[in-house]
C-alpha cells in the first residue's frame, strides 16, 4: 500500500502522519526523551480568522506534492507568491488536516535575530530576584527564560510540529544563514543553562506553548522529529544557494478561475450566482493591470452579497474595493 501521500490536501482530519517513513539518514534525529504534542487544536479558538482559514485552504496539485516531499525529507518549505495566495494559511491547514497540535509562529522583521526566535533570556528579572533576598537569589536562570516558537518546535516531539516562519524576506541579511546550522543539525545550546549545568543538570523551561514546561538537560535541546517548517517569503529579497538547497520550493502562482470559484466556495458557501461568476471574471480582468490579493474578491463577493445591490451597483462596489496593491504588471506576469 503507497505511503504517498501522507497530507492529502483533503481538509479532513486524520492520523495518517503517523505512518510517515523513517527519514533519510542525513534527517534522522534522536533527541529525548519523546514528547507527546500539546494539547489543543491546530488553529487557537482565540482566532477564528486562523480557524477559518485552516479550514477553508484549498491548495493547488503542486501544493500537495511540495508538502509531502518537506515531511519525507525532512526539509523547511519556503513558500513564495504574491500577497493573498495563501503562504501563511498552508501550515494551518496542514497542522489541522495531520493533527499535529497548535501551529509555533514567529513573525520576522528587520530587528529579528535567531535568539529571538530560539529564546529570550531576562537577565534584569534575575537581578532583581537577586535583590529581594538569599531566596530569591538561589532561583534557576531557567525562571527567567521563555523558549521561542524554533526553540520549542525543536524539542524532541514524537510527531512533529509546525512551526510559521513568516516574512523571511523582512529580515536581516544574515539570519537565512544564522539559520542554517540550527535547521541542519536539529539541535541548540541555551548558554545560561549550560553554564548552570554543573548545580543543576536538568532545569524546568516555559515553552513558546501557553503554561507548558518541558525539562532540558545540560543546556542543550536535540529535536526528534523534525518539525514541518514554512518560511513565507513575499519575494522581496533573493536568499544565498546554501540556505535555499536545505529548503524544499514551493511557489504559489495566482489561482485561475476554476481555483478561484473553489475559495469562494469553501468561504462563502455553496451557492455561485452568475454575478459572483461575473466579479470572478472582473477580478481576473484587473489582475492583468495591476497586483491584487485574493482577499480582495472575497471581500467584494461578501460585501456586494450583504448589501443586496443591483448588478451594476455591485459591480460598481466591487471595482472600487479590487483596488491594485502595486504598480502595473508586465504581460507576462498577468493572469493566464
Amino acid at each position: 500500500m503507497s505511503l504517498w501521500p501522507v497530507y492529502r490536501g483533503s481538509g479532513e482530519p486524520h492520523d495518517e502522519v503517523t505512518r510517515l517513513p523513517a527519514p533519510p539518514p542525513w534527517r534522522a534525529f534522536d533527541g529525548g526523551p519523546p514528547l507527546s504534542r500539546p494539547d489543543g487544536p491546530a488553529e487557537s479558538a482565540a482566532s477564528p480568522f486562523r480557524a477559518h482559514r485552516a479550514e477553508t485552504y484549498r491548495p493547488t496539485d503542486e501544493a500537495v506534492q511540495l508538502v509531502n516531499a518537506a515531511l519525507y525529507l525532512r526539509r523547511p518549505l519556503l513558500v513564495t507568491g504574491p500577497p493573498g495566495s495563501g503562504k501563511s494559511s498552508l501550515p494551518y491547514a496542514v497542522a489541522r488536516e495531520l493533527r499535529l497540535g497548535p501551529v509555533l509562529r514567529w513573525n520576522i522583521t528587520s530587528r529579528s535575530t535567531l535568539a529571538d526566535g530560539i529564546y529570550q533570556y531576562d537577565p534584569l528579572s534575575r537581578l532583581y530576584a537577586a535583590g529581594r533576598g538569599p531566596e530569591e537569589a538561589a532561583d534557576s536562570p531557567a525562571d527567567h527564560l521563555r523558549l521561542g516558537p524554533l526553540g520549542t518546535a525543536l524539542l524532541p516531539f514524537e510527531l512533529p510540529r509546525v512551526l510559521l516562519i513568516d516574512e523571511i524576506d523582512k529580515s536581516d541579511l544574515d539570519l537565512p544563514n544564522d539559520l542554517l546550522h540550527v535547521l541542519e543539525e536539529g539541535q541548540y545550546e541555551i548558554p545560561e543553562l549550560v553554564r548552570a549545568a554543573r548545580e543543576q543538570a536538568e532545569a524546568s523551561v516555559l515553552t513558546a506553548d501557553a503554561g507548558e514546561r518541558v525539562a532540558v538537560r545540560q543546556g542543550v535541546v536535540h529535536c526528534r522529529a523534525f518539525p514541518f517548517v514554512v518560511l513565507t517569503s513575499n519575494g522581496e529579497r533573493e536568499f544565498p544557494p546554501a540556505f535555499l538547497r536545505r529548503c524544499v520550493t514551493l511557489a504559489l502562482r495566482r489561482p485561475d478561475e476554476r481555483q478561484l470559484l473553489d475559495i469562494v466556495r469553501a468561504h462563502l458557501g455553496d451557492a455561485l450566482d452568475d454575478e459572483t461568476v461575473q466579479l470572478v471574471q472582473r477580478f481576473l480582468e484587473r489582475g492583468r493591470d495591476g497586483e491584487l490579493a485574493t482577499d480582495q474578491l472575497l471581500n467584494a463577493v461578501y460585501l456586494t452579497r450583504a448589501a443586496g445591490l443591483d448588478s451594476p451597483s455591485r459591480q460598481e462596489l466591487a471595482t472600487l474595493l479590487m483596488s491594485h496593491l502595486g504598480p502595473a504588471l508586465d504581460p507576462v506576469d498577468a493572469y493566464d
